[in-house]
Parts: C-alpha cells; structure tokens; sequence
C-alpha cells in the first residue's frame, strides 16, 4: 500500500490498524530497532504519544497513555479480590504491569514470564517511565520463558493472572495465550478466588470481531463467570477490551463507592486513570458491543486459532 506523502527528512511511522485503515505519526528520534528471535521491535520517541514500544508493526505502549492501559488492564481484578497475595503476568515486558500491580502492599509474590529476554532488557533501558524501577522489587520474580510451557511444568497457584501479551499475529509469539487450552491450563493454577484477565483487542464497530468476542466467549467457555470491559486507548487508535474470568467473583458487581474505598485503603501509588467511576463507565459496554458478544459461536483452540490483521 502506499504510503502519505512526507517531507524530504522526516521519518514517520505508520501503523495499520486494519489493512485498509491507517494511523501515522512523526518520528523524532529511533533509539532501537531489529529483530529479536521471536519478533521485529522499535522503540522511539514520537510527536504525539512520547516514547513507544512497536513489537511487528504493532504498538504495544506509549508513555503519554500507557497508564490508561496498564491501569485499566490491571486494577479491575486486583481491586475486586479481597486479598490477591500472588500474582502470575504473562507478558508484560515493559514492566508497567508488574508496576502497577506492585502498588498493592499485599501484593507478595509476582510472577512475570516474558518470552522474549531481549525485548524485556529494552524495554529496562529505554522505557524507565513505563517500569519506574518495579524490575528492581524484590517481590518480582522474572523468568523467561513461554508461558504456556511454564504452566504446564509449574506446580504454583495464584490469586491473580494478567495476559498482557501481544496480539495473535500469524507466526507471532502469542497465538497459542488465547486459546481454550491455554484458559483451561491456566484455570487448573487459579485459587478458589482467582480472577484472570487478557487485553482482547479492539472493540470498535469495525474491529470488534477481530479478536474480542472471540476471546470472551472461550473464556467463558471455562471460566463460569465472565466479565467484560473496554476503554479507549489514543495510541492504539481504538477502543480497547478487557476480558475477565473466574470461578465466583465478578469485578462488574462492584458500586463506585466500594471500588474507591478499596483503592484508599489498599493501593499505595496515586492512580491518574482508574477509580469508581471509571470502573463503572468501563464495565457499561455499549449495546453493539453486548449484541456481538451473545452471537459469538467462536471457540478459539490450538487447531483453530485466531489471527488478527
């Protein structure tokens, strides 16, 4: 496809949200770029949305907006269990996750499984305002490995599991975390009251069957309770969904009250996002997006994967 015309000099980059829909931007400055054995990676400091991790064309965060990501992916489970000790995140190179999770003081023992080793050291180095040091607590523990393979070789329990990994690219390092397999094993590590959440792409009219109403109704195809949410993330050029499943707990169920006593009594950072009222606002997805959700018929396995443009 060709590509806007630029002035002679300037470097931009060019994402394709879909194959036919493109959102583009100044480069400033490219401070890495190649491949790594699992995936192609640039991190560089851009004009609109600051410092950015690209991972196969696609971005992963950027330092204007990350915490609306990271907030938004992490608090809503971390909030709803009373007393979540230990935390599994798969994924999370950038260390915001972990960072965020880390703000809880009962938060005791974290388990991060990254795949790729390379992208992690930097993402150490050249995104310190996303892990703000989160790498150097003690109560972090990170593994490199995949995560699907540490799973099924660990005998660990947790209260907590985050998926933030990339989307399912085709030949991506990601396909097989959003699969009924990789649910089931997952639920087998979950305690009585553990909650999982996965970043489930986008949720706008035209990209919410890419991913998200797939991976809800697979979720839900293990987990008796599933509970859905989305906000809009700016560098991403999209609404973007959450997917939550456990055994008991629902984070939807929770009032606005509730939900800011908790983070007045529990989380020791000060949130720039997340609160009761936007727990709330999250959790009322519009009606095209429920609609969609209740005819979904896809179960996403290893046989049948899903991919993403």
């Amino acid at each position: 496809m060709d590509k806007p015309p630029i002035k002679s000099g300037e470097r931009w980059h060019f994402e394709y949200i879909t194959p036919t829909f493109i959102q583009g931007e100044l480069v400033k400055k490219v401070l890495a770029k190649g491949s790594t054995k699992y995936q192609k990676y640039v991190i560089h400091d851009t004009s609109v949305f600051g410092r950015t991790l690209v991972l196969d064309d696609k971005t992963q965060s950027a330092s204007v907006d990350e915490f609306v990501y990271h907030e938004a992916l992490v608090h809503p489970v971390m909030i709803t269990h009373p007393n979540p000790k230990s935390i599994f995140i798969a994924g999370g190179g950038e260390g915001a996750t972990a960072r965020e999770v880390l703000a809880y003081g009962d938060a005791q023992n974290i388990t991060m499984v990254d795949l790729d080793q390379e992208i992690v050291e930097l993402c150490m180095k050249y995104l310190p305002g996303h892990h703000q040091g989160a790498f150097k607590d003690k109560r972090l523990k990170v593994i490199y490995e995949d995560a699907y393979k540490f799973l099924e070789c660990s005998v660990e329990s947790f209260d907590i599991a985050v998926i933030d990994v990339p989307d399912p690219l085709e030949n991506g390092p990601a396909i097989n975390m959003f699969t009924y397999e990789f649910y089931s094993l997952l639920s087998k590590h979950m305690n009585k009251d553990g909650l999982v959440v996965a970043q489930s792409g986008p949720t706008g009219p035209a990209f919410m069957e890419q991913c998200f109403s797939a991976v809800s109704n697979t979720m839900a195809s293990v987990f008796p309770s599933v509970s859905v949410y989305e906000t809009f993330i700016p560098s991403f050029g999209a609404t973007w969904g959450f997917v939550v499943g456990s055994n008991s707990l629902d984070p939807s169920k929770l009032s606005t009250h509730e939900i800011d006593e908790r983070i007045r009594s529990r989380i020791e950072n000060k949130l720039r996002f997340y609160d009761g009222v936007t727990h709330t606002g999250m959790f009322n997805i519009p009606k095209y997006l429920r609609e969609s959700i209740s005819k979904e018929t896809r179960v996403i396995t290893k046989s049948n994967p899903l991919f993403v443009p």
